[in-house]
C-alpha cells in the first residue's frame, strides 16, 4: 500500500505516504487512498492525535508530475484541485491534533499538505518550498489562504511568487515549524508532541481546536460566542473537578 494508516497502542495514528521512489509524490491512486485514510481517522472515536509523514528521506513532493502529465485539461485541473482540497479540508476538520512530521524535502503540494496540519515538526535538514510558480501554477489545494493566515500577506506573497526554498530555521522564524529535531528524528519529535498532548483532557483539547479553527474563518464576535459555549461544560466536567481537587490537595500538603 502506498498510503497507510497505523493506529498505535497509545491511540495515536500514523498516516504515511510511502512512495519513496518518487519522493512520496501523489498519483491519482495515492490521492484516493490518502482521502480514505482521513475518513477512517474521522470514524475512529478513540484516536487522540494523528501524525502525517512520508516514507524514506522525503516528506511529500506534491503531485506526481509523470503520472499526471497526460491529464492537462481544465477538467483534469478541476478534478485534481477538488479531490485534494476536499481531502485537506477533511484533514483540517479532524477533532484532534494533526501533526506533520517533516523528515526531508517538502515541495509544492507537499507543502500544501503540511499547512493543513495543526503542527509541523521538522528535521534540521528539512527544506520547504511552494515551487508551483516555477511550473506556471499557483497553489490549488488551499495553501494560499493557509499560508496567509500563518505568515501574513507580505511574507506569503513573497514565498509564493519567488518559489524560494526555506530551511528549518527560517520555517520556525516564520511560524511554519513548531519544533526542530535532529536529522531523521521528525517522526520521534511528532510522537513526543502527540503523547504530550494526549495526556491532557480529551474534551478540552477538542474544544480548543474548535475554538481556534472557528476564529480563523469567522468574525471575532462569532468565535467568542463559541468560546463562551465551550467553557461551561468543561467547567462542569469530571476531569476539571478532579483536577481542581488534586491541585488543592497538593497545595494543602505543601502548606502543612
Amino acid at each position: 500500500m502506498s498510503v497507510t494508516l497505523e493506529i498505535q497502542p497509545s491511540n495515536i495514528g500514523v498516516l504515511t505516504i510511502n512512495r519513496p521512489h518518487v519522493r512520496n509524490a501523489l498519483d491519482w491512486d495515492a490521492m484516493d487512498s490518502f482521502r480514505e485514510c482521513i475518513e477512517t481517522a474521522h470514524e475512529d472515536s478513540k484516536l487522540r492525535a494523528l501524525i502525517l509523514t512520508g516514507g524514506g528521506n522525503a516528506f511529500i513532493a506534491g503531485g506526481d508530475l509523470r503520472a499526471l502529465h497526460e491529464n492537462t485539461s481544465q477538467k483534469d485541473g478541476i478534478r485534481l484541485s477538488g479531490v485534494m482540497t476536499n481531502a485537506l479540508n477533511r484533514l483540517e476538520a479532524l477533532p484532534f491534533p494533526v501533526i506533520a512530521a517533516i523528515n526531508g524535502p517538502a515541495r509544492g503540494g507537499g507543502a500544501e499538505i503540511a499547512l493543513a496540519c495543526d503542527f509541523r515538526i521538522v528535521a534540521q535538514d528539512t527544506t520547504f518550498g511552494f515551487v508551483q510558480i516555477n511550473l506556471g501554477l499557483s497553489p490549488g489545494w488551499g495553501a494560499g489562504q493557509r499560508l496567509l493566515h500563518i505568515v501574513g500577506y507580505s511574507h506569503a506573497l513573497e514565498i509564493l511568487m519567488t518559489g524560494r526554498i526555506l530551511d528549518a530555521n527560517e520555517m520556525q522564524t516564520l511560524g511554519l515549524a513548531n519544533r526542530i529535531t535532529p536529522k531523521g528524528q521528525a517522526l520521534i519529535g511528532a510522537m513526543d508532541l502527540a503523547k504530550e498532548i494526549s495526556k491532557k483532557p480529551a474534551n478540552a483539547i477538542k474544544a480548543l481546536k474548535r475554538m481556534l479553527r472557528t476564529g480563523i474563518s469567522t468574525p471575532r464576535s462569532t468565535a467568542e460566542l463559541l468560546e463562551q459555549s465551550e467553557f461551561p461544560p468543561l467547567w462542569n466536567s469530571e476531569e476539571h473537578i478532579l483536577a481542581v481537587e488534586q491541585f488543592l490537595n497538593r497545595k494543602k500538603k505543601s502548606e502543612e
